[in-house]
C-alpha cells in the first residue's frame, strides 16, 4: 500500500466546509507569490517590497473560500482567483471580497474622520485553467450586470458611479506562454492539471488520475517538492475539488429539472404567495436532489469529470 491508497473516494458525499485548495495552498508562499505577480504584470518586483499574504478567512461563497489576496507594500491590494470553468459573476463575488478586504484593513473609526483615508488600490486576477475553450485574457465587468436605466436618467448620462474590472488570464498549456515561461510554479501546476486530464482521457477513474498525475510530476521534477510533502493531501484536495464543483453543476442542473417547474405550477395553482413559496422551494430540493443523485450516478457508470461537465451542460 503506498501513501496514496487512502486517498476518499470520490463518490462520497461532498464536505460543505472549505478545505484549501491546491492552487490556494501552492501559492500562500509570499516568494511564489512576487514570481507569479511580476510574471503577470511583467515586470521584475523589487525584492524589498514587502508582501502580507491576508487571504479571507470568514468570507464564505458556496462554502469556500477566495483563494489568494495579498498587500504589496501596503499600496496595492491583489486578489487572485483560480477557475476552471467562468464565472460571469465573478466581478460581482470580488466586489464582496474587497469590501470585507478593506474591513480588515482600514479601522471603521478611521473612516469617520474628516482627513481623507488613504486604501491600497485593488487588482483582481482571474486565472483559468479549464477544459473549455477561452481567450488568451478577457477582461469581465461589475457594469455588465447592471441593469437598463433607460427611462429614468437623462439622455446621454452613460457615467458611472460604479464599476470593477477583473482581468482573466487563460493559462493552459499553449496559451499565454510568456507569463507561463515566467512563472515556473505556474507552469508546473498548469503542467499537473494537464497530466490529470491526460490521464482520465485515457480511461482512468478521476482518483487514479490524480494520483498518476502526482507520480508523473515527481519523477520529473515538476512541484516534486509541494507533491513529495503533499502528495495524499493533494490526492485528498483535487478530489474535493472536483466533488465540489460536479455538486455546483448538479445545482445548475437542479433548476432545470422537472421538480423545479412542478414546485412552481403547484405554488401558482394554490393562488397564495406562501404556497408559491413553498411551491418553488420544495421543487428547488427535489431538483438538488435529483440532479446530486444522477451526477453520482454518471461518476459511478465510469464517466470522467469533463464528460460529466459537458454532459449537464447541454441539457
Amino acid at each position: 500500500m503506498n501513501e496514496f491508497d487512502n486517498a476518499k473516494d470520490i463518490h462520497a458525499t461532498p464536505n460543505v466546509k472549505y478545505k484549501s485548495s491546491v492552487f490556494s495552498k501552492l501559492f500562500s508562499d509570499p516568494a511564489v507569490l512576487r514570481e507569479l505577480y511580476s510574471a503577470i504584470e511583467g515586470i521584475e518586483l523589487p525584492p524589498d517590497i514587502p508582501i502580507d499574504i491576508n487571504t479571507l478567512s470568514n468570507a464564505l461563497i458556496k462554502g469556500k473560500l477566495n483563494d489568494v489576496s495579498f498587500l504589496l507594500g501596503n499600496r496595492l491590494i491583489v486578489l487572485i482567483e483560480h477557475q476552471s470553468t467562468i464565472n460571469e459573476n465573478m466581478p460581482f463575488r470580488m466586489l464582496e471580497y474587497i469590501n470585507r478586504s478593506y474591513k480588515g484593513i482600514v479601522d471603521n473609526l478611521a473612516m469617520l474622520q474628516r482627513k481623507l483615508v488613504k486604501i491600497p488600490r485593488p487588482e483582481f486576477i482571474v486565472l483559468y485553467n479549464g477544459a473549455d475553450p477561452y481567450d488568451d485574457y478577457k477582461q469581465l465587468k461589475l457594469s455588465d450586470a447592471f441593469m437598463n436605466t433607460e427611462g429614468l436618467k437623462a439622455a446621454g448620462k452613460t457615467d458611472l458611479s460604479l464599476e470593477l474590472v477583473v482581468h482573466v488570464y487563460n493559462v493552459n498549456h499553449g496559451h499565454n506562454r510568456e507569463i507561463l515561461e515566467k512563472s515556473k510554479t505556474l507552469d508546473s501546476y498548469s503542467t499537473f492539471i494537464n497530466k490529470i486530464r491526460e490521464n482520465e482521457a485515457k480511461g482512468f477513474d478521476l482518483a487514479e488520475s490524480i494520483k498518476s498525475a502526482v507520480e508523473y510530476c515527481i519523477a520529473n521534477d515538476i512541484l516534486e517538492n509541494f507533491l513529495g510533502r503533499y502528495g495524499m493531501e493533494v490526492v485528498d484536495m483535487v478530489l474535493e475539488e472536483y466533488t465540489y464543483e460536479n455538486a455546483v453543476l448538479a445545482e445548475r442542473m437542479a433548476a432545470r429539472m422537472e421538480g423545479l417547474e412542478e414546485g412552481r405550477e403547484e405554488g401558482r395553482e394554490e393562488g397564495r404567495e406562501e404556497g408559491r413559496e413553498e411551491g418553488r422551494q420544495e421543487g428547488i430540493e427535489q431538483g438538488r436532489e435529483l440532479g446530486q443523485k444522477y451526477v453520482l450516478s454518471l461518476l459511478a457508470q465510469g464517466l470522467s469529470y469533463e464528460q460529466i461537465k459537458q454532459h449537464l451542460l447541454e441539457r
